[in-house]
């Protein structure tokens, strides 16, 4: 079995992966200012909450979009599970030509969730990420990584709202049942779910212009479920994505190695 870690802005994700299997995904907040040695603990402890045993574990892959976390992360797997964690970056083998003007810009998240979009669906393919920014990766006929778009995300878009002006409140994201919001906070809600569900229907557009072709449009992240229902065009939601893309990585850079020790 092994440990597939998607460090991202706000959370992490924890997915134990078993022969390409899923069995358990755990969850915990992000925080910059943690040792490895507090992320040891926290990891063995969520793992053991999921009677998942450290000598279950044969091997670690980890995505990080927070650079400063990434040796932090690294050291507290090693001290909790015995194993070196492989980090997606520079020198990890993914596949991926990156058609970028530079290359290594392009976030660890972005690479793996397009290796697994690669495997799984048919292209051209329009990935988007609803995390703390709203990514979106465009994957030609070709199956190269083209480019994108990023912009703020829900609860961030939440966040500006409620904290830079004097009268809005903070409030809980939900679908309203009208685009025409008859309150504030109703209001609030239409602008935050069906702006975000409009502004990405238009881009899938936009972008498949370009592309000279339809595209088919994978949707993964935090408020995925929340968005999707409302779009207008056909949305797939994969929520595994990235944690799918992460093994497909793990084996095809230990593979070499298994091999050479059989």
């Amino acid at each position: 079995m092994i440990l597939a870690m998607d460090v991202g802005n706000s959370n992490i994700v924890l997915g134990c992966i078993d022969n390409g299997s899923i069995k358990c995904i755990c969850r915990m907040a992000t925080d910059k200012h943690k040792t490895g040695d507090q992320y040891g603990y926290e990891i063995k402890n969520l793992l053991s909450m999921h009677s998942v045993h450290p000598d279950d574990i044969d091997g670690c892959i980890i995505s990080c979009v927070v650079p400063s976390l990434t040796d932090s992360i690294s050291q507290g797997v090693k001290l909790a599970l015995m194993v070196d964690a492989l980090v997606v970056g520079p020198g990890i083998k993914t596949g991926l030509n990156i058609r970028m003007d530079n290359p290594t810009q392009v976030g660890a998240d972005l690479v793996v969730e397009s290796v697994g979009c690669i495997h799984k669906y048919q292209l051209p393919v329009i990935i988007i990420d609803l995390g703390t920014a709203t990514t979106m990766a465009v994957i030609n006929a070709k199956g190269e990584y083209i480019g994108g778009v990023i912009c703020p995300g829900v609860n961030l878009s939440l966040t500006a709202l409620s904290t830079g002006t004097a009268q809005l409140p903070d409030i809980s994201l939900e679908t309203p049942k009208r685009v025409i919001g008859s309150n504030t906070v109703d209001s609030m809600r239409s602008g935050l779910v069906y702006g975000m569900a409009s502004m990405l229907d238009g881009m899938a557009s936009r972008m498949e212009e370009e592309l000279g072709q339809p595209a088919t449009v994978v949707m993964t992240g935090g408020v995925s479920s929340l968005i999707a229902p409302v779009c207008k065009r056909e949305v797939i939601v994969d929520e595994n994505l990235i944690l799918e893309g992460l093994y497909l990585l793990y084996q095809r850079n230990t593979s070499d190695r298994r091999h050479h020790h059989e």
